[in-house]
């Protein structure tokens, strides 16, 4: 595969340092030790480094030997998942609960593969912005960055981002224009009832029940009140009561969350969740809360950078090894959010294995590192060259 060579010549550095990552994972807003090497290494390589962007994140700027010139931004996702690992790799995580399981430790070091390239070039006019982001599991690691002024401090005319993916062939790249991926909400349901012995239900207002016909009753919501030809998911994720075999609750409670590439859409499903469970609190004589946040908005791909990401990828993987065609994935993604404040395009890098992201027994393939670094590397010198 036609990776860069000078960054296919320093790849196992990238593999010692991915695996470093995750051995040793930190969730959102507590990457301390990650983003500690990244800035280290960045310093070391003589990239600018600014700490504690989005509290914990890193951004480094790069001036090429070129002169002035526009800026194009990469971003890298650096945060794990609070959820334990069960690969049982050399390196696997030396932290329970903890674990790399959506392969944001190769992002971080692809981006960092591509900024030790072009701090080492620097064969293109203009500026580099390295983005180290946080938090990007649903706890809104974009959204602290642009509070912070992410985009005033580090004015980017572009910016691109990817993702790995085990359900392409290796190398494989996947980018195309227009919406690519779903916004969603979370959402938390509590129901008050009214307590009792289990066995004299007659007297209790059981919440539990309340719960389940609640839960089947969101069901229909998707199926029965939006267009079908709209996409949306409803998934209900949590269902939490009780405590004691013989003990019928005071409290229940459901989460989950919702996606949908349109805000008519997404709005109807969130007024027919609030509906629903006031009709069903009045049925069942409980109160129930309907608590639903806005955490990720649909992601959607500017066509001339999309283009310029899928061209760059040709020059990495070549023609036959690039996928164009749209395929709008329910996932969602934070970058969604930068890419609302700057143009720019996301796309997904394929790799051996076929375990799904958030399972607890995925595995990266490492030997995609040099592929992904030298895409993000690429994608700088084009564009600035242009």
């Amino acid at each position: 595969m036609p990776t860069l060579p000078r960054i296919q010549a320093f790849a196992p550095d990238l593999t010692e340092i991915r695996r470093d990552f995750h051995a040793h994972p930190e969730i959102g807003f507590e990457e301390v030790r990650t983003s500690g090497i990244v800035a280290e290494k960045l310093a070391s390589w003589g990239v600018e480094v600014h700490r504690g962007i989005g509290r914990t994140g890193v951004v480094g700027v790069l001036q090429g030997r070129g002169g002035p010139g526009r800026r194009i931004g990469l971003r890298a996702d650096m945060d794990a998942l609070p959820m334990d690992e069960t690969t049982n790799l050399p390196f696997r995580s030396t932290y329970p609960g903890r674990f790399h399981g959506c392969g944001h430790d190769g992002h971080t070091t692809m981006l960092l593969g591509a900024a030790r390239y072009l701090a080492e070039t620097r064969d293109f006019p203009g500026s580099a912005i390295f983005v180290f982001q946080p938090a990007e599991e649903g706890l809104g690691g974009a959204r602290a960055m642009l509070a912070d002024g992410l985009f005033e401090r580090f004015p980017c005319d572009e910016i691109y981002g990817l993702h790995n993916t085990p359900f392409l062939d290796h190398g494989q790249i996947m980018v195309w224009p227009g919406d690519a991926m779903a916004a969603a909400d979370f959402f938390d349901i509590k129901i008050k009832g009214h307590g009792s012995h289990g066995a004299v239900p007659q007297v209790a207002r059981d919440p539990v029940m309340v719960a389940v016909t609640l839960a089947a009753a969101l069901q229909t919501i998707v199926s029965r009140n939006t267009d079908p030809l709209q996409a949306a998911v409803l998934s209900i994720t949590q269902i939490h009561a009780g405590s004691a075999y013989n003990v019928i609750p005071e409290e229940a409670a459901l989460a989950g969350t919702v996606r949908t590439f349109s805000p008519e859409v997404g709005a109807k499903v969130r007024e027919r969740m609030r509906e629903l469970a006031a009709g069903i609190a009045l049925a069942y004589g409980v109160e129930i809360t309907v608590d639903i946040r806005d955490i990720f908005s649909v992601l959607v791909n500017h066509e001339a950078e999309a283009e310029a990401l899928a061209q760059a990828a040709r020059e990495i993987v070549g023609p036959d090894h690039v996928i164009t065609e749209p395929r709008p994935m329910m996932g969602s993604e934070d970058f969604a959010d930068m890419l609302h404040a700057v143009p720019g395009a996301y796309c997904w890098v394929g790799h051996a294995g076929d375990v799904p992201l958030h399972n607890p027994g995925f595995v990266l393939d490492d030997a995609i590192l040099p592929v992904g670094a030298s895409l993000l590397a690429r994608i700088v010198e084009t564009r600035l060259a242009a």
